[in-house]
């Protein structure tokens, strides 16, 4: 199985979803469906294919949660390179032609939301930005073609 690589604070985020799921939602769950069968006849009844349905989803994402931590690789921040970027850097770059800079911490894919600033070291940039150093300019080929960034700075 491949490794997965998560922040610390993706780990815990993901453990919580996971306890949370067990307890909480499986419980709500087996409510509805109790509810649901005390209701009679079930081929035709509507909230018990719900719950069902939810049910299923619910134990298939657990089993997901499961085996995405069994084998992530949480990065040490304390161990995370300032020279080059490694998953859990945070890298300020430029778009050539632009005036702006951009800031992005490299996740694992798992924890990726680009709109928060977290890349996933998979997505065409994160790809092109690994092993780089400040100053550095790097073509990134992405779907839409590609595109050059220069480096600022590697924390």
């Amino acid at each position: 199985m491949p490794t997965t690589f998560l922040t610390r604070e993706g780990y815990n985020k993901l453990q919580e979803e996971l306890d949370f799921l067990r307890t909480v939602k499986r419980e709500e769950i087996a409510q509805r469906l109790h509810e649901a069968m005390d209701g009679g006849e079930l081929i035709d009844n509507a909230e018990y294919e719900a719950a069902k349905n939810e049910q299923a989803f619910v134990e298939g994402r657990i089993k997901e949660l499961d085996i995405l931590l069994a084998t992530a690789r949480v990065i040490d921040e304390a161990e995370v390179s300032k020279d080059a970027v490694v998953v859990g850097s945070k890298v300020t770059i430029r778009e050539e032609g632009s005036k702006t800079d951009e800031q992005y911490l490299i996740v694992g894919a798992a924890e990726a939301n680009p709109v928060e600033g977290r890349i996933s070291n998979e997505s065409p940039l994160g790809k092109a930005l690994l092993g780089r150093k400040a100053g550095d300019k790097v073509v990134v080929e992405a779907p839409d073609g590609s595109f050059t960034v220069v480096i600022r700075k590697v924390e």
